[in-house]
């Protein structure tokens, strides 16, 4: 629903965004048809008229980044049902020293492990993300991402980002990743039913030290399911996000417009 967004406007919060779109400003388009908005003087409407074409156009060119620049972090996830088939869910595994060992990626159906002594190194990272317009991690604001930054000083992460972690608190669930899975019902294999970050570590010093392909196999599964995950609960919480923000209303509104038509 990222046309039906206002929130990239200077001074535009939730409650603004609501008060054009109970004017009949439902999106970009009826904004631009309206000529005056109630509490928007003429200068402010005409300077968020060219904000909004210009976001119109950088729309068209599927230029994911402006949003990511114009956009404060907690409206990402503004952009999911857009970015959905470009999208990258990411986690990483780091040894006991804070060292990352895998960065997984999971997108357009098929997961990828960079693994550091082998695949993992700047360019290769660099190569696989480029392929992504929007990040899609669980703590990544707090981890993989300052984790990911700090190894590589010169990774560009300037795709969209939405922290699962932050929105799952928002919508009242607790726990980590695995707890939400299970209240979700999101399932794992059995052979890493109960693993840990700690048990990803210790398969990795297995396979580091003792050659144990068991182990590499097993932390390679965990840090796969880390990452497939993540598809079906962004799904989820993105569904009860545009109903509690109001934008489900503009949706069922453009549905009833067109029939209208």
């Amino acid at each position: 629903m990222i046309t039906s967004t206002f929130c990239m406007l200077p001074g535009v919060g939730l409650r603004t965004e609501r008060q054009f779109w109970g004017q009949g400003a439902w999106t970009w388009d009826g904004f631009l048809s309206t000529r005056d908005l109630r509490g928007l003087s003429l200068a402010r409407k005409s300077l968020f008229d060219h904000r909004i074409t210009e976001a119109q156009e950088r729309f068209t060119r599927q230029d994911s980044r402006y949003f990511a620049r114009t956009l404060s972090a907690r409206h990402h996830w503004r952009v999911y049902e857009w970015l959905r088939e470009r999208a990258v869910y990411l986690d990483i595994e780091t040894d006991s020293f804070g060292q990352i060992t895998v960065v997984g990626l999971y997108g357009q159906g098929r997961y990828t492990a960079l693994i550091r002594n082998e695949s993992l190194a700047l360019l290769s990272l660099r190569e696989a993300l480029s392929a992504y317009d929007l990040l899609v991690t669980f703590c990544g604001s707090t981890f993989d991402l300052p984790m990911l930054r700090a190894h590589f000083s010169d990774l560009p992460l300037d795709q969209p980002h939405i922290d699962l972690c932050g929105i799952g608190r928002q919508l009242g669930y607790r726990g980590g990743l695995k707890a939400i899975e299970r209240q979700m019902g999101i399932t794992r294999l059995p052979a890493i039913q109960g693993f840990s970050g700690d048990d990803a570590v210790r398969q990795w010093n297995r396979w580091r030290h003792q050659r144990d392909e068991q182990a590499r196999d097993l932390l390679l599964a965990y840090n796969e399911a880390d990452c497939v995950n993540l598809q079906p609960l962004a799904d989820a919480f993105y569904c009860h996000l545009v109903v509690a923000s109001g934008l489900e209303e503009i949706r069922l509104k453009g549905r009833t417009d067109s029939v209208g038509e």
